[in-house]
């Protein structure tokens, strides 16, 4: 029986079911999930670049690791810091969700129809500043919670719409109220999103059961938009954001970087085993 770590949210409990259904269907092993609440989930009343970044949501349940209460854990790699620490290893990143962004409204209004001045919630910094660069008129209202109570704020706060992360709606089963999705070359996501991630202790006794159920291409570009993270020194303190698409042997990669207070975006293309010196080139062409 493999123990699975994850969070104690609806999102994070149907994304580690998605692994524990890996596990059992290619490797013939049970699951099953242990529970944590994090601090991330904890302070909501401030934006996680003023509490300690997106290592509160992993801190808690890397520590149950270490302390054998779990084998291994998953994770929305979207929230790992691109800097493991070196006791740990992302084993394993089977599936990728959509990664674009997504606007949702009660009404069902068009985010390119919206009156002007419309109040747009979202804590991201990327998301606000590219929000404002499709429409400079807008009014972002910070919010932070899980998908649900992002989707509450709507109307409690009086907002016209919400922009969230389209792989957790449809892993909730609520992309019927998603009113657009963002291009990803004209709203670059955050590195990672909709990624799915094993982590495990580098001496794990499942390491080498749990790389079966890794997707070499989602896990190459994975590793590039991380690096292009590292590059950048990106996190959630800033809008740094990157995506990479795979197509045979060709990569292409899009990202952004704001640089004294304006988003810089480029994007590249070429062969992935050139994919160092092609984030080096794309991180000098936005700083």
């Amino acid at each position: 029986m493999i123990r699975v770590a994850t969070r104690k949210s609806t999102l994070a409990q149907v994304q580690a079911d998605t692994i524990i259904d890996l596990i059992k269907e290619k490797l013939n092993i049970e699951a099953k999930k242990v529970l944590y609440t994090t601090k991330g989930d904890m302070i909501l009343d401030k934006t996680l670049d003023k509490v300690g970044g997106k290592g509160l949501f992993t801190k808690d349940i890397e520590y149950a690791l270490l302390k054998g209460e779990a084998d291994c854990a998953v994770h929305s790699m979207k929230d790992v810091p691109f800097d493991l620490g070196e006791e740990f290893q992302i084993i394993a990143t089977p599936v990728r969700e959509d990664a674009r962004d997504a606007f949702v409204s009660i009404s069902g209004q068009s985010f390119y129809e919206l009156r002007k001045g419309a109040r747009i919630g979202t804590s991201s910094r990327r998301r606000a500043m590219q929000l404002l660069s499709l429409r400079g008129d807008l009014e972002i209202v910070p919010i932070r919670g899980n998908v649900e109570t992002r989707i509450k704020k709507i109307e409690e706060e009086e907002l016209d719409g919400v922009v969230l992360a389209a792989a957790g709606l449809k892993r909730l089963n609520l992309d019927a109220i998603i009113t657009d999705y963002f291009d990803v070359d004209e709203f670059i996501p955050a590195a990672n999103q909709g990624i799915l991630g094993v982590e495990i202790l580098r001496n794990s006794s499942y390491k080498e059961t749990l790389s079966k159920i890794d997707n070499e291409d989602v896990h190459f570009c994975c590793r590039v938009e991380k690096y292009i993270m590292k590059l950048l020194n990106g996190g959630c303190h800033s809008a740094s954001c990157a995506y990479a698409r795979l197509e045979k042997d060709r990569i292409y990669i899009v990202a952004a970087n704001e640089v004294s207070g304006v988003l810089k975006k480029s994007s590249i293309e070429g062969h992935k085993d050139d994919y160092m010196n092609l984030c080096n080139r794309l991180v000098q062409k936005i700083s």
